[in-house]
């Protein structure tokens, strides 16, 4: 069998991060062996026993002492030992009681991104070669795009499939008539990638002229394993050599082979850098937030009438307001009926921009902090808006800093996005009022890229507490705000394998530095990661040293 016969086959291994396991210890042993010498006591008194059967059950319990005192040994050898780690993980993940630094995360500098390809993983067929030409449409507005074309280069993978570079939805929400080659550097995103997938940029004409019927269009399931496409997608496009998978975001499992798993990551996180001139104005705004503050928030809002009507919830406009919301709400035919005010207590509701501001200052940001708004069009306009601009009046957006360099992209909502991207992913703090495309993918890429604080509101405890913040005095609720946002702040520990969307925890492509070789790595890129290890160390901290002295003590003494 060829190697056009042939697709990429695997087994499925659920990637895991190096989670500490408590130890359960010896208790259990403990307790039966207290047990059983008290029924044995009791039969004592009740029976008188013979000198022989005595010096049996002697002879027995030293045998058992022996083992269990064996057993015990062991036991505390490696309860001792997670103890140490447990101990220095615990003064490494941020999960102590403590204030912590709202600006950055003391423990990132342990963690960096690592999706390099390893030496087994299957270099890209030829095109030749391959299984045939995959097209992929992707539907949504510039993030829900990305997720689909990050997956669609994965899926090229899976199938030994020559992808053609994917089309963008021009028919969404968004109306935004932009392509590829428009948004992203489809020169960049070819050769970033050519190890691992074959990239073109359209199905030769000459093909296209031979084919007897058009190109096999389908839409998978959302979610589809690899099997899936193993099964259901191959044998299709085997036989009529060109397919279009329609529809394409979120098609693919969260759970695949590791090695798949970085290559997502590589897709999204490297090949899919931003046209020069979007690039451009992205970096100049991030230079003008710089040259007036040091550093600064980059909060996303969304708060577009749509969107509001779509989630079901007040925000306190009055009639005026549910009438209107009502109105755009009937869009949607197959909406249910909602409570709002269940809905904002399930905490599925989003905070206004007054709500998202409060917040802000209870956590311990000033109002002299430089904040970057990006948003769409707000519900109720400045109005909306004034509560949080006199919280931060250093208020900027990007039609406020770029002028008339801006009008060239005012027409493509899909562009103005991806420079609001770039500015939000340069900030020192990302803060959504969301849980959207826009606010997990960029929850992702800065965790790939060293763990950047990003706030994301714990909307069910926050909600009830804002309800409530005039039955409190500031101080209290400023205490309870840090209490419910702690697990919410962005820190290294939030990180759980199987935990939410993979473009949003993309926990198989984050790597942990041994205590005793911290570099600042800060690109994430797969190339420099190797190259970090020739960096000179930095100087840890007394707690540190005290910490690595007393696990490399315990471990002498294991070994």
């Amino acid at each position: 069998m060829g190697v056009a016969a042939k697709a990429w086959r695997f087994s499925v291994v659920p990637a895991n991060l190096a989670v500490l396991q408590q130890p359960n210890g010896g208790s259990a042993p403990s307790k039966k062996h207290v047990y059983w010498r008290w029924r044995s006591s009791a039969a004592q008194q009740r029976k008188p026993i013979s000198w022989s059967l005595v010096c049996g059950l002697m002879l027995f319990c030293l045998g058992l002492i022996s083992l269990f005192t064996g057993h015990v040994v062991s036991d505390l050898e490696l309860y001792s030992q997670r103890l140490v780690k447990r101990s220095l993980y615990f003064k490494l993940d941020g999960s102590s009681k403590g204030s912590i630094d709202v600006w950055k995360s003391d423990y990132s500098k342990y963690y960096y991104g690592c999706s390099k390809r390893s030496r087994n993983f299957p270099h890209a067929v030829r095109e030749r070669s391959s299984n045939g030409y995959l097209l992929i449409a992707a539907s949504g507005g510039l993030n829900q795009q990305r997720t689909g074309i990050s997956d669609a280069v994965v899926v090229a993978k899976i199938l030994n499939a020559t992808l053609v570079v994917p089309e963008l939805d021009h028919n969404s929400y968004w109306k935004d008539d932009s392509d590829f080659v428009n948004i992203f550097d489809v020169n960049w995103f070819i050769s970033y990638l050519a190890k691992d997938v074959t990239i073109v940029k359209r199905v030769p004409d000459k093909y296209m002229r031979s084919m007897e019927k058009p190109p096999y269009t389908m839409r998978v399931p959302r979610k589809s394993p690899p099997e899936y496409y193993l099964d259901q997608v191959l044998p299709i496009l085997k036989r009529r050599r060109v397919l279009q998978l329609t529809k394409f975001d979120y098609r693919l499992a969260n759970n695949i082979d590791e090695e798949l798993q970085k290559l997502r990551c590589r897709a999204n996180f490297h090949a899919l850098r931003f046209t020069k001139p979007i690039q451009e104005l992205g970096q100049k705004l991030v230079m003008k937030m710089r040259e007036m503050s040091k550093r600064f928030i980059a909060v996303h809002l969304r708060f577009e009438p749509d969107m509001l009507a779509f989630s079901g919830c007040y925000f306190g406009g009055g009639d005026e307001e549910r009438y209107e919301l009502a109105e755009i709400r009937k869009r949607w035919e197959t909406l249910p009926d909602l409570s709002a005010d269940k809905e904002r207590r399930r905490g599925k509701c989003p905070l206004t921009p007054h709500e998202i501001g409060l917040m802000l200052r209870a956590l311990g940001f000033a109002n002299d902090t430089y904040l970057y708004v990006a948003s769409g069009d707000i519900y109720g306009g400045e109005e909306t808006l004034r509560p949080l601009r006199e919280l931060f009046p250093n208020f900027y957006t990007k039609e406020m800093l770029a002028n008339d360099e801006l009008k060239p992209f005012l027409r493509f909502s899909s562009r103005l996005a991806a420079i609001d991207y770039i500015v939000c992913d340069e900030s020192d703090v990302f803060v959504t009022n969301n849980n959207g495309n826009m606010a997990r993918i960029l929850a992702g890429r800065r965790r790939y890229m060293g763990h950047k604080r990003t706030i994301r509101p714990n909307a069910k405890r926050l909600s009830t507490l804002l309800m409530d913040r005039d039955k409190m005095d500031w101080e209290t609720f400023a205490r309870k705000v840090k209490a419910v946002q702690r697990g919410f702040m962005g820190e290294p520990e939030e990180m759980r394998p199987g935990r939410g969307e993979f473009h949003e925890y993309p926990y198989s492509c984050i790597c942990q530095r041994p205590l005793g070789d911290v570099v600042d790595n800060k690109t994430g890129d797969p190339q420099s990661e190797q190259a970090g290890g020739n960096r000179a160390p930095r100087k840890r901290s007394k707690e540190e040293e005290l910490a690595l002295a007393d696990l490399r003590g315990k471990e002498d003494v294991a070994g």
